[in-house]
């Protein structure tokens, strides 16, 4: 599919904030297996969590 001209009508917000959106991102996750995608937002997720139980051990430690 020819990204230059999409199969609905163009919207003027969404046109000024494409220019902001990397397209190789989409390009490269497309290019995945759905497993490997699953594995991917698997990743993120744990990753998520591993950052929240540091701010909650962070603030723990902390003296006021």
């Amino acid at each position: 599919m020819d990204r230059a001209s999409p199969p609905w009508p163009s919207d003027p917000v969404i046109d000024a904030f494409k220019k902001d959106v990397d397209q190789t991102l989409f390009d490269r996750t497309l290019a995945l297996t759905p497993e490997q995608r699953v594995r991917q937002l698997q990743a993120f997720v744990k990753l998520q969590f591993e950052l929240r139980r540091a701010g909650k051990t962070a603030d723990d430690g902390r003296t006021t």
